[in-house]
C-alpha cells in the first residue's frame, strides 16, 4: 500500500466521526450580525482537545469587536511544527456566516444527513473546512513518516465582515507568518485570485416638507433618482473593462440598499443608499473609490439644494496570484483529478474572501476545500444549504496528499 493509500484508508476509516465533527461545528449558530462567535470558537476548542489538538485561543479585544458592530471573538490556531528544513503551511477556514434566513425544509443548525448531504448553515461555506483540514491533518499524522516544516489550523470568525479581526488580527499582531495557505473552498477548482470589493454608505440630504408645499422642500429621494441612473449608466463602462483571470470577466456596481422618507405626505428630506463595488485584479482599490466618490459627488450636484455625505464601509483588495503558490497548485491539482476522476482547473472567482489579507502580507495562497463543482450548487447563503458528503471525504483525500508531498519528501 502506498503512502497515499495510507492516507485514504485512515480517511475513510475516520469519515464517521469527520461527520459528527462537522454536525457538531453547524449546530453552533455564528450568525453574523450579530457576530456572537466566541462561543463556537470556544465549542470548536473543546471538540480539537479531544482529538489531541490543543487550540490558541486568541480573543479580539472587546472595544475592537463592537467598533465593527460585532458582539465576540475568539479565533483559533492549532501548531504542529515537524522537523526543520520544510514550509508552515496554513490551513484556514472561517466560521461566520451570514443567517439564515427563510425557506428551510432542514433546520439551519440541525446538522442533519440525508442522501448523502449533510445540511445547515455554514455545512458548505465553510465549516466544512475545518473538518476536511482537521482531518487531513490527522490523518498525515497518522502515518507516523518524518515530516519537515509545520501546519497551523487557523479557524477565524470576521469573513463576512471583511476579515480584519479574524486572518488580518492575527497577521496584524505577529501571530503567525506561513510560508503557504491553503484556505476554504467552495468549487473543484484551485482559486488562486478573487476579486475585490468596496461597499459604501451614500447619504443624501435635502429637506423634508408638506406634500401639499413641495415648493417648501428639497426632495432627497428625485436626487437619488439622479445619481441612481447615474450608477447604473456606470455599469456600461465597467463592462468593457475586462480582466485577464480565468472566471473573473469585469467589474460590476450593485446598490443593494436603500432607505427614506418618512410617510407618502412628506417629502423625502433624507434617502441612504448602500453600494457593493466588486473590482476586478487588474484594478488598483485607492484608484477605484476615487472614482465612484466623483462620479456620485458629480450626479448629485445636478439637484441643488441637496447635500452629500459618502461613507466608506468596506475596501478589500482582491487577491492577485503570488508565484510561489505553484507547489500547491501542482500537488492539489494532482490530488484532485486522482481522487474525482476529472480535471481540477485554476480559476478566479467574482466572490471576495479574506485570503487577501494573507497575500496582502506576502503568503502566496491557494483556496481549496470541500465545496461542489461551483459555488451555486451548495445552496451557499441561501435556504437549504448543504455539502455532500462525497465532496468532503474527497476533499480530506486531496488536502491530504498535499500536505504530505510538501512536508514529507
Amino acid at each position: 500500500m502506498t503512502r497515499y493509500e495510507m492516507l485514504d484508508a485512515w480517511v475513510d476509516a475516520h469519515f464517521d466521526e469527520e461527520t459528527r465533527y462537522l454536525q457538531a461545528l453547524v449546530q453552533v449558530p455564528t450568525d453574523t450580525p450579530p457576530g456572537n462567535n466566541a462561543p463556537h470558537a470556544e465549542r470548536t476548542a473543546e471538540l480539537l482537545a479531544a482529538m489531541g489538538l490543543r487550540a490558541e485561543r486568541h480573543a479580539v479585544p472587546a472595544a475592537e469587536v463592537h467598533a465593527h458592530g460585532l458582539q465576540s471573538i475568539t479565533n483559533l490556531i492549532v501548531r504542529r511544527a515537524y522537523a526543520p528544513g520544510g514550509p508552515t503551511i496554513a490551513l484556514n477556514a472561517h466560521g461566520d456566516v451570514v443567517p439564515p434566513g427563510e425557506g428551510w425544509t432542514h433546520a439551519p443548525y440541525g446538522g442533519e444527513v440525508e442522501d448523502g448531504k449533510l445540511y445547515g448553515r455554514a455545512s458548505a461555506v465553510s465549516k466544512s473546512d475545518f473538518a476536511s483540514y482537521t482531518f487531513a491533518l490527522r490523518a498525515l499524522e497518522s502515518l507516523g513518516v518524518p515530516l519537515r516544516g509545520g501546519v497551523e489550523l487557523h479557524f477565524t470568525y470576521d469573513e463576512e465582515f471583511g476579515g480584519e479581526l479574524g486572518p488580518g488580527w492575527l497577521l496584524a499582531h505577529g501571530l503567525t507568518k506561513p510560508d503557504l495557505l491553503i484556505a476554504a473552498g467552495f468549487s473543484y477548482q484551485v482559486v488562486t485570485a478573487h476579486n475585490g470589493c468596496l461597499q459604501m454608505e451614500v447619504t443624501l440630504h435635502g429637506l423634508a416638507s408638506h406634500a401639499a408645499y413641495p415648493e417648501t422642500g428639497v426632495d432627497a429621494l428625485q436626487a437619488t433618482n439622479k445619481l441612481l441612473t447615474a450608477l447604473y449608466a456606470y455599469n456600461d463602462v465597467l463592462r468593457t473593462r475586462r480582466s485577464a483571470v480565468a472566471g473573473i470577466t469585469h467589474p460590476y456596481l450593485n446598490v443593494g440598499r436603500i432607505e427614506g422618507g418618512s410617510n407618502t405626505n412628506v417629502v423625502p428630506g433624507k434617502v441612504v443608499i448602500k453600494l457593493d463595488r466588486r473590482m476586478i485584479p487588474e484594478e488598483d482599490a485607492t484608484t477605484v473609490e476615487a472614482e465612484v466618490r466623483a462620479l456620485i459627488e458629480q450626479a448629485v450636484a445636478a439637484s441643488p439644494g441637496v447635500r452629500v455625505e459618502i461613507k466608506r464601509l468596506l475596501l478589500a483588495g482582491s487577491l492577485k496570484p503570488l508565484p510561489g503558490n505553484a507547489p500547491l497548485v501542482a500537488a492539489i491539482q494532482k490530488h484532485g483529478q486522482a481522487i474525482f476522476g476529472e480535471p481540477i482547473p485554476t480559476s478566479g472567482t467574482p466572490l471576495y474572501t479574506d485570503v487577501r489579507l494573507y497575500g496582502a502580507h506576502g503568503v502566496p495562497a491557494v483556496i481549496y476545500g470541500a465545496g461542489p463543482r461551483t459555488v451555486l450548487e451548495s445552496n451557499a447563503k441561501r435556504a437549504d444549504e448543504h455539502l455532500l458528503l462525497s465532496d468532503l471525504r474527497g476533499a480530506t483525500k486531496v488536502v491530504a496528499r498535499t500536505l504530505l508531498d510538501l512536508l514529507g519528501g
